[in-house]
């Protein structure tokens, strides 16, 4: 028997002393007065007036022996010590508190609060019960887990020890929250649109397929937050949405992707990319003052302030300054020996896949804030292109501390030119892009109805990792894990 079976065994034995005694060791109503919080800070009216408060939460640490025990009781609101007297309780309380209750239970105390020789706020209990009797001990108090598979896939305990990991998702949420008033301060509407799809649009990524029973048809997962119908919006006469949602690409794992992950797309009408990097240079910096109080952040080996002008980049002349590739007179073969040369793992043997890895082994030389614009229609499937340079498009990318933190354009709406690309983009797909845009023929329908001129933009996760300098699994409350191998 492992040891944590023992402790398991042990735990059992006090679960059925409980039983015996007639007491239910998963009782379902508590009669709670006060959270943890505020019974601290109410504390001197509440022990001057010894006022009896109620108190749940889990047991983090149990000390003392003989007559008199300390326990540090946890709510989602705090901890405070709670202080078990054999003269001040019913003295079989006392006795089935010490012979049933383990560290990692969730216990009910009955009591005034007081302040020990020591100076601690704490509750001298007069009374408790059995919430929840645990089976299992918690992490070592000290270390916590420490094994990072193990953290990931008992998530649950990771962040029940350690505080830092919670005020992180605190943060996670108010990001969040500050995005979407942001977007309605300025005038758009939130939608919802379907996470299910016959063809993804809207990104260049890998999706997840899955089968409709009662249509009997292969549905995929949405790789974007609803792109091809927030323009369908537009064309409705809506001009200012937005929506948040869910993403899932089934592409590898790194510290900036993910399967499956949240982001936000926003569509104005009558608007173009010049509208768009203004609106998306001041989200980023309203995110960072109220979310962190701070422009300033470091990544890595990156030092970067929001505040600071955003400089604009040319995609074409970004590579050729840092690899020395000139797009409009290159090949794949040329690209393919620069990428051996700077000993770039690459994938794909067609121009838009390689350009695309050329271009991301620049951006990690780029602290920013910046903005990429200027990219080559060929990686640029739904934008339009720039006056005077059929070659490039009117899209553009926040680059922050090496990476792309959004993505956004001057939306393509000319039916023909439309057609024309999703051409393109099926003929990688046949030659075995799995990456490249599905076509949405029943989408260049829709433009041939009419789809005003708008700006798009998207980001996500990933914005939020950079101002945390945090890989994107510990920013996600349960990422996926492979299921443990017995």
């Amino acid at each position: 028997m492992s040891a944590l079976d023992e402790v398991r065994a042990e735990r059992i034995k006090k679960l059925n002393i409980l039983k015996e005694k007639g007491i239910n060791p998963y009782i379902a109503t508590v009669e709670r007065s006060h959270m943890v919080a505020d019974a601290l800070v109410d504390f001197e009216a509440l022990a001057e007036e010894a006022t009896i408060v109620t108190l749940v939460g889990r047991v983090m640490i149990i000390r003392g022996q003989g007559a008199i025990m300390f326990v540090v009781l946890k709510d989602a609101s705090g901890t405070i010590q709670a202080v078990f007297k054999e003269d001040c309780i019913d003295a079989d309380l006392f006795t089935l508190f010490k012979d049933t209750v383990d560290g990692g239970d969730f216990i009910e105390v009955v009591g005034k609060l007081f302040i020990t020789q020591r100076g601690e706020k704490s509750v001298l209990v007069e009374g408790w019960r059995m919430v929840t009797k645990t089976l299992l001990p918690l992490p070592d108090k000290f270390h916590g887990l420490q094994d990072e598979e193990e953290r990931l896939r008992k998530r649950y305990l990771d962040l029940l020890t350690r505080d830092e990991l919670r005020e992180l998702f605190k943060r996670k949420e108010k990001f969040w929250d500050v995005t979407r008033a942001f977007m309605k301060e300025q005038g758009f509407t939130e939608v919802e649109t379907p996470t299910l799809e016959v063809t993804t649009g809207g990104a260049e990524a890998r999706p997840f397929a899955t089968h409709h029973n009662d249509y009997d048809i292969d549905v995929f997962l949405r790789i974007s937050v609803g792109e091809l119908w927030q323009k369908r919006l537009l064309a409705a006469g809506f001009e200012k949405i937005f929506e948040i949602g869910r993403v899932y690409r089934n592409e590898g794992s790194s510290p900036n992707h993910l399967q499956e992950f949240t982001n936000i797309e926003f569509y104005q009408a009558f608007a173009n990319y010049e509208d768009g990097m203004k609106l998306v240079e001041n989200l980023y910096r309203t995110i960072a003052r109220e979310v962190y109080g701070t422009t300033k952040f470091t990544r890595g080996e990156h030092t970067f302030d929001l505040h600071d002008e955003w400089v604009r980049l040319d995609y074409a002349e970004e590579i050729k300054r840092q690899t020395g590739i000139d797009l409009e007179n290159t090949s794949v073969e040329e690209i393919t020996a620069k990428l051996r040369d700077l000993q770039v793992k690459y994938e794909g043997e067609n121009l838009e896949r390689l350009t695309d890895t050329l271009w991301k082994y620049c951006r990690k030389n780029i602290a920013g804030p910046a903005f990429l614009i200027n990219h080559p229609k060929l990686v640029s499937p739904l934008a339009k292109e720039v006056p005077g340079n059929p070659n490039a498009t009117q899209r553009f990318q926040p680059i922050i501390a090496g990476t792309e933190v959004g993505n956004g354009y001057s939306e393509l709406n000319d039916p023909l030119e439309q057609h024309a690309r999703f051409a393109l983009q099926q003929d990688l797909i046949d030659r075995g892009d799995a990456e490249a845009m599905m076509p949405d023929m029943e989408f260049v329908e829709m433009l041939e109805h009419g789809m005003p001129p708008a700006c798009g933009f998207g980001f996500g996760e990933r914005l939020f990792t950079i101002l945390e300098d945090k890989p994107i699994r510990d920013v996600q409350l349960f990422p996926l894990v492979k299921p443990k191998v017995e």
